[in-house]
């Protein structure tokens, strides 16, 4: 939002002093031993009476490691063992800047005060004045009377204003008392006492609230409390007031050492008054990296119904979800050899769905990948071992083994490697139909040939490549009766360009597809030789067939097609400002598009975003979306999101919204409506957020929102 206005800007940059520079007549100073403090004088007097002083006058500068003071005159006290310092001082290290009327330099204390004191800090354009500001020798800032703002030097749209505020840049704490917040001269906070992190140092503490509205629970207020339990894990409680359900409580822990990483995440709702029954989510993700290559995982979900997230995950994706994942595993990674295995079950939350098409859980699962070349020749294998269990059906052991040899011969500019394996699989079952087999096997032959070529030629005018890259696979699976397995892990995916060059038909190995047939394809791309960049990149590609494909999933036709659709991809960054993405796929003859996908992104600078897409499938889904966020006036940008379904003649979302940026404050406002369960039900909100540059936010996250929503927007307001 703020790239528009960046000449606007720069005096948001405005320090309240210049620096001391080469100009200087004081700039000169030099010393050999940073811990003595040298000065220059334009003249020196020296008082002698009972109570002797050393006056300076005409300019005077004084320096030790890297912190320089200046003054007009100078006044020693040897009594006090303190440096006076009157008339324009100033005092600069590399993190504050401070000007006063008066400076006292304190030898025995190591105190510095100053009166009447106006202040900025480091590079950014925070700055204040305070009655009186005092630097301790450790280095801690003291402030009463205090004045603090972000805003450039003759506006104060927004001010913190306090009775004393006291830094403690060693510890990265503030602390503050009687502190009060104003916005446009009108109080919107006060704290009798707060206490803050300095920089990124973190700190416990009440974070800032978040306040919303929704149409189906009411309005809402988040209080989150930020816990700095060590410096390795932390833990953040959110007590969140739904007004028409109730009050929930958000929990989040999170951990780190050397090999392990995680959070646990349990929310807790007591009473929901719309359904009249407690709910809860809990979540669990681990991750632990050794040093000898092996890894684990651990992800666990779980909640309490199956409208949890319909009612309390706020948007339309997460909604959507019909099954959780509960899983522990552990993989091995080497040049050669590779090695999964986890146990895995679900929670299915979709009311909808029956037990019989529920996913089975996996109790364990073990898979053993290898691969060597032995002088011309690469031998692999490929094994897993499963057991699928379920309440419903049949369920038992499957293992499967495929041995493999490759001769792969690749030159500059073409390859080919010719591949044959040998697919064996075996079930343990139980719980089957009475006379089926509970230990079926399977073993088929595959033979391929996987072939290419990388042409490329210079293209005139202009310091480019072009490549023209087509690649040829032959597979030959003979036909093998597989009516009598069941279908455990197994489906018929969609193709696409990776599909396409995939040997099996069927994802999962409960089903081998027979299939003797050619897939063809061709990729060109446009690579800038200067840059490395990939300006366009097309491919299309088919699969023709020899003979029809017997084999099937339950209640799924015998396929007869002589060929595949058509697959197409491009995507064009010709034009820097501009990204075009299309996948197309479409049959022969009368058939038509089977699936379509579009996308572009206009982008002239960082804060002019126009996206639109467009998702189809046949008898499935037709969707249109249009995003943007883009400048209306001066300091003023208009965003929104607008999701339509053509096939429903529907907007499955829709929100709009302004946003308002100055040199040190800014404002969001959103208007949303979206379907927020999976009957169609449609929820309304309506969010304000103010940003307080270098200081908070206050109101509803609308920036996340927009965040999601628009692809490519940032909500970081400079």
């Amino acid at each position: 939002m703020t790239q528009a206005h960046a000449d606007e800007d720069l005096s948001c940059q405005t320090s309240i002093g210049k620096p001391l520079s080469a100009e200087s007549p004081f700039s000169t100073v030099i010393t050999e031993n940073p811990e003595t403090i040298l000065f220059e004088v334009g003249s020196f007097e020296m008082q002698l009476g009972d109570k002797p002083q050393a006056s300076m006058t005409g300019g005077v500068l004084l320096r030790r490691d890297d912190k320089l003071a200046a003054a007009d005159a100078a006044r020693y006290d040897p009594e006090q063992s303190a440096l006076f310092l009157e008339g324009g001082v100033r005092y600069e290290d590399p993190d504050t800047l401070i000007l006063s009327r008066m400076a006292e330099f304190g030898y025995g204390t190591g105190r510095i005060r100053f009166e009447g004191a106006e202040f900025s800090l480091g590079n950014s354009s925070a700055r204040g004045a305070a009655d009186a500001l005092e630097i301790n020798e450790i280095g801690t800032l003291s402030l009463g009377g205090v004045e603090y703002t972000t805003c450039p030097p003759g506006s104060e749209d927004w001010l913190l204003q306090g009775k004393s505020i006291v830094l403690d840049t060693r510890e990265g704490v503030g602390t503050a008392k009687n502190i009060k917040l104003r916005f446009k001269n009108v109080p919107i906070l006060y704290l009798p006492h707060i206490s803050f992190p300095i920089g990124d140092a973190r700190k416990s503490g009440v974070l800032t609230p978040e306040i919303g509205s929704s149409g189906r629970s009411g309005n809402e207020i988040r209080v989150p409390y930020y816990w700095n339990l060590a410096p390795n894990y932390d833990a953040t409680i959110t007590p969140r007031l739904l007004t028409s359900r109730g009050l929930q409580l958000e929990t989040n822990f999170r951990y780190l050492t050397e090999r392990n990483q995680g959070s646990v995440t349990a929310d807790y709702l007591s009473n929901d008054s719309l359904v009249k029954d407690s709910r809860h989510q809990l979540r669990f993700n681990h991750r632990t990296l050794w040093n000898n290559s092996w890894r684990n995982r651990i992800k666990f979900r779980e909640v309490s119904d199956g409208q949890y997230f319909e009612d309390l995950g706020g948007s339309l994706s997460v909604s959507s979800i019909t099954h959780l994942d509960r899983h522990v595993s552990f993989d091995y990674y080497s040049e050669h050899l590779s090695f999964f295995a986890q146990a895995q079950d679900y929670q299915t939350i979709d009311d909808a769905i029956l037990p019989v098409d529920e996913p089975y859980r996996r109790l364990p699962q073990m898979v053993v990948n290898a691969h060597w070349p032995v002088s011309f020749l690469k031998l692999g294998l490929d094994s897993e071992l499963v057991n699928f269990d379920r309440d419903v059906g049949v369920t038992g052991w499957r293992f499967n083994a495929t041995p493999s040899v490759e001769i792969p011969v690749s030159r500059p500019g073409w390859f080919f490697t010719p591949a044959v394996a040998l697919d064996y699989t075996r079930y343990e079952l139980a719980d089957t139909l009475a006379g089926a087999e509970t230990n079926p096997t399977r073993t088929v032959p595959i033979t391929s040939v996987d072939t290419g070529l990388v042409l490329e030629r210079m293209m005139s005018g202009a310091n480019r490549i072009q490549t023209i890259e087509p690649r040829l696979l032959y597979v030959n699976i003979p036909y093998r009766d597989q009516d009598g397995l069941p279908v455990f892990d197994t489906i018929a995916p969609d193709i696409n360009l990776v599909q396409l060059y995939r040997k099996n038909r069927f994802l999962g190995g409960d089903r081998i597809g027979d299939t003797e047939r050619v897939s063809l394809g061709i990729t060109t791309r446009v690579l800038d030789l200067d840059s490395g960049r990939e300006l366009m990149t097309a491919t299309i590609g088919q699969t023709r067939y020899f003979s029809d494909r017997d084999v099937a999933l339950p209640g799924m036709p015998v396929s007869t097609n002589e060929t595949s659709d058509y697959i197409a991809q491009v995507r064009f960054g010709l034009l820097r400002n501009v990204n075009f993405d299309i996948g197309h796929q479409w049959g022969t003859g009368e058939s038509g598009a089977t699936k379509s996908e579009a996308r572009l992104q206009y982008r002239p600078a960082n804060n002019r975003i126009l996206n639109l897409a467009y998702r189809f499938r046949r008898d499935s889904l037709e969707q249109g979306d249009l995003s943007w966020s883009w400048p209306m006036a001066s300091n003023w940008n208009f965003v929104g999101r607008y999701n339509y379904s053509f096939r429903d003649q529907e907007v499955l979302e829709q929100f709009f919204g302004l946003e308002y940026e100055s040199c040190c404050w800014g404002l969001r406002l959103v208007s949303r409506r979206h379907i927020s369960t999976r009957d169609g039900t449609r929820d309304s909100s309506f969010g304000l957020q103010l940003v307080l540059k270098g200081m908070t936010s206050v109101g509803t996250a609308a920036d996340k929102l927009l965040e999601r929503g628009i692809l490519g927007y940032s909500a970081d307001l400079r």
